[in-house]
């Protein structure tokens, strides 16, 4: 515990390393709320000690993993920024007439949250999340739009650094600075987001004129495409 708080400050976040959907990952404010949650990641049983349960304010039917490890993460806040926000990013891709990759980015949602965290039924039960599309960069539509492109850009750097195909929603935080800087810190990429009434990927693609059954026909065309392109290569 002394090494952890030699390096890093309260408050930070603490999650499982490789879990997902919010599973276990807690905002961690002081030494004892790091102790609890050492205790239940480590816990030999399947049950959770009442206590440090209790402290790290875990839901009755909520999911705590059991880890040989965990991951600590310097927690993302506004700093100076004059907006701070957090986003989720679609896209869906396709082929050029040279067989280029073409990423196609939606309008990113602006992600609200009752807790420090993102729960698992505000990102996939319909009527707990809160999801607005497009996001709310400005109150002023011009400069929205302005903002909205360069998060776009660089939704669409990483996902061209990361060859991702098909389809895929990235997370990010978003801080603003007035009109001159717009700043996107990556939070995780979604390879498979899914598409439950309470996922948002559908409400962005709308505003690409796509309805549900044409976005998702979009993704098949492209997986075909690839495996005949895949098939092609093989043959030469």
């Amino acid at each position: 515990m002394e090494n952890i708080m030699g390096h890093f400050k309260f408050p930070f976040i603490a999650k499982p390393v490789d879990d997902g959907c919010s599973s276990a990952v807690k905002k961690i404010k002081n030494k004892q709320e790091l102790e609890a949650f050492a205790a239940l990641i480590f816990r030999k049983q399947e049950d959770l000690d009442e206590g440090a349960a209790s402290l790290l304010k875990i839901k009755p039917k909520e999911e705590f993993p059991v880890k040989k490890s965990f991951l600590i993460e310097e927690l993302i806040i506004a700093e100076k920024a004059d907006r701070f926000l957090e986003v989720t990013g679609g896209m869906i891709t396709s082929y050029d007439d040279k067989g280029q990759i073409v990423y196609e980015l939606f309008d990113a949602s602006e992600t609200l949250s009752e807790g420090d965290v993102l729960s698992l039924e505000e990102k996939f039960l319909a009527g707990q999340g809160q999801n607005i599309t497009p996001a709310r960069y400005s109150k002023s539509y011009p400069e929205s739009q302005v903002i909205s492109e360069v998060v776009k850009k660089e939704l669409e750097k990483a996902a061209r650094l990361l060859n991702i195909q098909g389809y895929a929603r990235i997370d990010a935080f978003v801080r603003i600075y007035g009109q001159e800087k717009v700043e996107v810190v990556f939070i995780e990429v979604n390879s498979l987001p899914g598409m439950t009434p309470a996922t948002c990927i559908f409400h962005q693609a709308a505003l690409n004129n796509y309805k549900p059954y044409e976005f998702i026909d979009k993704i098949l065309d492209f997986g075909f495409k690839r495996k005949n392109r895949q098939l092609e290569n093989t043959k030469s």
